[in-house]
């Protein structure tokens, strides 16, 4: 077994410099091209992960704004601004997720209304089955779901 795929298993951190270090001297037949491929497509998947759990927690704080109009707080708006900065870095560093928006709101919409249930104390029901938010009304810097 290569010297580089025993790092792999043994230590990530020194895996990845050799790696590095390999692709840069040029030394390819050298490299683990398995877990390399198999790390590039956990990038890709985290990168989406991300997009997901920042639109969990954006979205659910507007449910929160949107259900809980005599709770509203600077905190609440301030998360949203966050969040909404934090996905349009997302989006402006790899655009090419911009066609899986949609999808990944849909998929973030079950958890943030699991979670701002939690955070209210209303019965989940409360809110809609589906995303009463578009993408765009979710990313607009002036929308803040005044119900």
């Amino acid at each position: 077994m290569p010297r580089n795929v025993v790092a792999y298993e043994e230590d990530y951190v020194a895996w990845t410099l050799e790696q590095a270090r390999l692709l840069r001297s040029g030394a390819f037949s050298e490299l683990d091209a398995e877990n390399i491929a198999e790390e590039l497509d956990d990038m890709g998947r985290s990168v989406r992960r991300e997009l997901r759990n920042r639109f969990s927690v954006l979205i659910m704080h507007l449910l929160k704004w949107r259900y809980q109009v005599g709770f509203r707080s600077r905190s609440w708006a301030s998360t949203i601004e966050e969040q909404r900065q934090q996905v349009k870095e997302l989006l402006d560093e790899s655009p090419s997720i911009r066609p899986v928006v949609t999808n990944e709101l849909t998929r973030a919409y079950a958890a943030a209304r699991k979670k701002a249930a939690a955070e209210t104390g209303f019965p989940e029901n409360t809110f809609p089955a589906k995303c009463p938010f578009t993408a765009d009304q979710v990313l607009a810097q002036d929308f803040l779901a005044e119900g």
